[in-house]
């Protein structure tokens, strides 16, 4: 499970590039009730936050870099983003974003690992990260597509010092791996890493890409409201043991994500 008790590793942060930013803001709040908080004035204004229940979830900001894709970024908490970057460059990885400082609110670097797939880090000043997490309307696991799980399973672990357990997938389809940060017990694993074929990974042109899963209370009513208000629904949903209800979406920009519903008690 995730928590905002963040350590080395765990997911803190995540953060969408949309190329319209009150568009995108209209989406996510219709899909999950979140209220955008502005940080400019207008409707130029460059991002902003998202709020549920009064509580930050996720961060917002327009897609600048030329022909990059509307997508999601996640950051893991890391104690020293100078060190990081130094690690994802012995791991064979790219810096995107070298490591900068926000006032006393923290540092944040991006990256590149070896095939593509793109992260962040955020080393924590004053602020911390997001404040809800694993409940409706929050962030609830996050998950890589890779076309090498061994290659990724390597650099994640020597970057950030990752824990994995491998599980087999229903029918014989293939391996999931559990990732939990370094030293905590299986109960706080806070994502998962699955190798996929090309094909699967068209999105990113062929590279692997992460993706945020966000908890709902009704995964039907939730795709209900996407379909309706421009997203769209790649695959489900679909019901997996011990996992719940899912259904991995689009946005009208095309940035994927997952909406789950966890199995009642």
């Amino acid at each position: 499970m995730l928590s905002t008790a963040f350590v080395p590793g765990s997911p803190c942060w995540l953060d969408l590039g949309a190329p319209d930013v009150p568009a995108a803001a209209a989406f996510y709040g219709g899909t999950f009730g979140w209220e955008y908080e502005s940080m400019g004035e207008g409707q130029d204004a460059e991002g902003g936050m998202f709020r549920k229940d009064g509580k930050i979830v996720a961060g917002l900001g327009r897609l600048t870099e030329p022909g990059a894709r509307s997508a999601w970024m996640i950051y893991y908490a890391v104690t020293d983003a100078d060190e990081t970057t130094r690690a994802v460059e012995r791991a064979g990885g790219t810096v995107r974003v070298a490591p900068r400082s926000f006032g006393e609110q923290g540092r944040m670097a991006q990256y590149s690992d070896p095939l593509g797939g793109q992260f962040a880090v955020w080393q924590a000043g004053e602020t911390t990260g997001f404040e809800l997490v694993d409940a409706p309307g929050s962030l609830s696991w996050t998950e890589l597509y890779t076309s090498d799980a061994a290659a990724a399973k390597e650099f994640y672990g020597e970057v950030l010092g990752w824990q994995y357990a491998d599980m087999d997938l229903p029918g014989g389809t293939g391996t999931y791996t559990l990732i939990t940060p370094a030293g905590l017990p299986q109960e706080r694993m806070h994502g998962g890493l699955m190798q996929v074929p090309a094909d699967a990974l068209t999105l990113a042109s062929g590279r692997p890409y992460w993706h945020p899963v966000f908890d709902v209370e009704d995964c039907d009513a939730t795709l209900t409201k996407i379909t309706a208000i421009g997203g769209g629904v790649q695959m489900g949903p679909q019901d997996m043991e011990d996992v719940g209800r899912l259904a991995v979406c689009l946005d009208p920009s095309n940035a994927d994500f997952v909406v789950l519903t966890p199995p009642s008690d």
